[in-house]
């Protein structure tokens, strides 16, 4: 029960991301987190990546697409 709820958390992380111009912080606290470093740290232990890491390739891949 709680990976399905880490995985849904992370889902719309995702989404906020490549949806939005949010900050890791504002995205942590969107999803419920009082503290954004507790929802990196899962994010990093359920994706092996950093939610700006995620974030910089989903930049790279939306303007490389747009070329």
């Amino acid at each position: 029960m709680q990976q399905h709820v880490h995985n849904k958390l992370i889902e719309k992380a995702k989404e906020r991301l490549s949806a939005t111009n949010l900050s890791e912080s504002e995205i942590a606290y969107e999803l419920g987190f009082e503290y954004s470093q507790l929802f990196s740290k899962l994010f990093k232990t359920q994706t092996n990546l950093l939610l700006m890491e995620l974030g910089s390739r989903l930049t790279k891949e939306t303007s490389t697409a747009n070329i």
